[in-house]
């Protein structure tokens, strides 16, 4: 039994992690480093581009629900996030370089895998889990495009927020803290005034970007927004947005400022940060311009400038079944955000899934059914359903699963009775897929 894997992201280190464990034998192929990307920094595996986040860690949050289904699956991303986690309130961040060094060196270590560095342009023969990602390489990508024809793959355009050295933060104009004071201050607070607000979202949706061939506002995923794009469509919209003030209050003043920009953690030592949301494409030398506007980063050092990139995904309801198998070509698999699951844990879910999927195949074992009331099912069956006409990536949500077929009084509480419904099923399960 042999699977080859291309792609060693988050979906692609997963899928092969899941084989190896069960007995399959591994061809690893990453490009990297010998060629990367443009939002790829280093030679590791399940490199984290767009953000330290991975985002909301409790079960009110759908988010949440699927990281906790991996846990108990023993996945190995997040196994490796809860390893590396920094503090970050109710979510699960990680320093970016540790993760991905903890997930190459597993990887590399596991004896069913073998690890075949340089670019892959051709699928190779037998069983393929392809896991190239939303930059996939253009030889690969024209070789995909002959194979599922002219349905294949649509594009949008999404992008990276900047990071800044935390020593050149001003907390004199700042303080740490966690919206309505959930779990540890593990976030810098940037308050603006009105004044101040006014000023910024002026230079904003007036400064220059940088040149995109074929970029258009409507073809940006609403998830990943540039924050001129999300300016632009009103002087109050960032305010419901990224630099939202609710449940900040200042503590030298005692009230919630007009706006508020949050910084992250992006890594273990806290000495670097992330602007939460600021994902852009302006020019560089215009994002120093009108960041340093922020009263607390006037004077800041900007370790990285956002990049904004290209993603690809296939037309997946008409091309993939619910485990993530081509219909037309079943040995081929598709795992990660080319499949159009939208997020970092989305990615790794469905590697997860390409990988225990194929494994149970091969060793002529029936499926491991994860049915809609689960995230891992839900997210197969969104990205398999025929009956969807716009398809766009997606990120896990609780509207893509069956509601409870009972009144539960208060969202919150309606969403932890569905992520428990759901964990109820995955216990169930878990002999079944662990086997």
């Amino acid at each position: 039994m042999h699977v080859t894997v291309i792609g060693a992201g988050l979906a692609g280190s997963e899928a092969a992690w899941q084989l190896a464990k069960r007995g399959v034998g591994v061809t690893l192929c990453e490009m990297k480093p010998e060629k990367k990307t443009p939002a790829h920094e280093t030679a590791y595996f399940a490199e984290l581009c767009c953000s330290n986040s991975l985002r909301s860690d409790q079960l009110e949050n759908a988010v949440g629900l699927l990281k906790e289904e991996l846990r108990r699956l023993d996945s190995l991303i997040l196994s490796c996030a809860d390893a590396t986690r920094v503090e970050a309130g109710g979510a699960l961040a990680v320093d970016r370089h540790g993760f991905a060094a903890l997930v190459t060196e597993r990887v590399r270590n596991h004896p069913n895998i073998t690890v075949v560095p340089g670019e892959v342009t051709e699928l190779p023969e037998g069983e393929v889990i392809v896991a190239s990602g939303p930059l996939t390489s253009d030889a690969l990508a024209e070789r995909l495009q002959a194979l599922l024809g002219d349905h294949s793959a649509l594009h949008f355009y999404d992008a990276a927020a900047p990071l800044v050295s935390a020593e050149s933060i001003d907390m004199e104009k700042a303080w740490m803290g966690s919206r309505y004071d959930r779990g540890t201050a593990d976030y810098v607070n940037c308050p603006m005034d009105e004044a101040e607000y006014e000023a910024f979202w002026q230079a904003l949706t007036t400064a220059r970007e940088a040149e995109v061939h074929g970029f258009e506002d409507q073809k940006v995923f609403e998830g990943c927004m540039p924050v001129e794009v999300m300016a632009r469509r009103g002087r109050e919209t960032l305010c419901y947005g990224p630099l939202k003030p609710r449940g900040l209050v200042d503590p030298r003043t005692g009230k919630e400022p007009y706006a508020v920009v949050q910084l992250r953690r992006d890594n273990r030592e806290g000495s670097v940060y992330n602007l939460v949301g600021f994902q852009t494409h302006l020019r560089f030398p215009e994002q120093r311009r009108v960041f340093s506007m922020i009263p607390a980063l006037h004077d800041a050092e900007f370790l990285r400038y956002g990049v904004m990139h290209r993603n690809t995904f296939l037309n997946s309801p008409r091309l993939l079944d619910r485990y993530y198998r081509l219909k037309a070509e079943p040995r081929i698999s598709f795992a990660g955000q080319m499949t159009g699951v939208e997020g970092y844990v989305e990615s790794a879910a469905s590697g997860f899934l390409a990988g225990v999927e194929t494994a149970r195949r091969l060793r002529g074992q029936p499926p491991a059914d994860f049915p809609q009331e689960t995230a891992i099912g839900a997210l197969g069956l969104y990205v398999s359903n025929q009956s969807v006409t716009a398809f766009q990536p997606m990120n896990i949500n609780f509207g893509i699963m069956p509601p409870l077929g009972r009144r539960v009084k208060g969202k919150r509480n309606k969403n932890a009775e569905l992520s428990r419904r759901s964990l109820e099923i995955i216990e169930k399960l878990r002999e079944t897929v662990l086997e």
